[in-house]
């Protein structure tokens, strides 16, 4: 990595965080700035402008997210496994002071960023085919009745939990993640065969 590349990846890194709490519109780039310790030089030098920091950004928090999801997923040897893993990692997941970047992306640009918006329905659909793959392998490997539909079964489980995220993160209280998890694992169970 040259060193431009480092440089551009600590901008990344650094303005993630800010932009995921602050919102594309509330940061600044006098934020970026100041965590980054550079001149506004430094920044429009590695960057045509705020709007393509706030879409690596994205992408950057996106990626440490799948990371940690897939991993979840991989370490789990039956479907069983594999979706209460993914699912422990919702509820240990207990930063609420960032929260969760498709959902603060998400409702930022749904109504005034388009090209934003595009880069959170891709992140909408890969999460949603973590669950439909999961299921679906399941109904494969004859470890989950074919009553199951995948489709259906992905689409509610992630709008549950970024529902629960967004209860956790406002109330500052696990008691809806909880619920929601217990709900779809006590659903999934009567799947299993």
């Amino acid at each position: 990595m040259s060193k431009a590349e480092r440089t551009r990846q600590f901008i990344i890194e650094a303005s993630a965080p800010i932009i995921n709490k602050k919102g594309m519109a509330g940061t600044s780039l006098t934020d970026i700035m100041e965590a980054t310790k550079l001149a506004k030089g430094g920044i429009y030098g590695n960057f045509e402008n705020k709007e393509e920091i706030c879409k690596e950004s994205f992408l950057y928090l996106r990626s440490q997210l799948a990371a940690k999801l897939n991993t979840a997923v991989a370490e789990g040897k039956s479907a069983k496994e594999k979706l209460f893993n993914l699912l422990n990692v919702y509820a240990n997941d207990t930063n609420t002071e960032d929260g969760c970047p498709i959902l603060n992306f998400g409702a930022e640009a749904d109504d005034t960023n388009p090209a934003m918006k595009e880069q959170v329905k891709k992140a909408i659909r890969s999460a949603q085919n973590r669950f439909f793959t999961l299921v679906e392998d399941g109904i494969n490997n004859k470890e989950l009745s074919a009553a199951i539909n995948p489709e259906h079964f992905s689409i509610k489980v992630f709008a549950m939990i970024e529902g629960a995220i967004l209860c956790r993160k406002i109330l500052g209280s696990d008691d809806q993640m909880k619920i929601v998890l217990d709900s779809i694992k006590t659903e999934f169970e009567n799947y299993v065969l």
